[in-house]
């Protein structure tokens, strides 16, 4: 699917560690990462902070699609859960995030990661607050 003409560029540290935008719309965002030596824990897995960190933007963006680059929605993270179910047997993972509920001032979302093969790596859960742009 193309990605929506909205989409805004890579903060610095998505950059660093590579992930990109897939999809974007209401209640759902979906990124990818090509899996690299950088990536890598000392066992040669990928990084538990890898996957928080996707985990958290993708839950993050799930809730804050707006539709209108004038009208930027921002969310902080209040609370964040993250499981980890096995390693990947592919070299790319596929992140994607629900908003499940919330309100005005906040949501809640959850987060899948999987591999290319498609089995589940990790999974979270996150309570997060809306903040302004500015």
């Amino acid at each position: 699917m193309p990605i929506d003409p909205m989409t805004e560029p890579p903060y610095p540290f998505q950059d660093l560690l590579g992930f990109r935008l897939v999809e974007w719309k209401a209640d759902y965002c979906l990124f990818e990462l090509p899996l690299e030596e950088k990536h890598q824990n000392r066992f040669g897995i990928p990084h538990g902070g890898v996957y928080a960190t996707m985990l958290d933007t993708v839950m993050g963006f799930s809730g804050s699609y707006t539709g209108d680059l004038s009208r930027k929605r921002l969310s902080m993270t209040l609370s964040m859960n993250t499981n980890f179910l096995s390693r990947p047997t592919t070299d790319r993972l596929i992140c994607e995030g629900f908003r499940t509920g919330g309100g005005a001032r906040s949501f809640f979302a959850r987060g899948l990661i999987r591999d290319s093969a498609g089995h589940a790596v990790a999974e979270g859960t996150g309570v997060f607050r809306y903040r302004s742009a500015g």
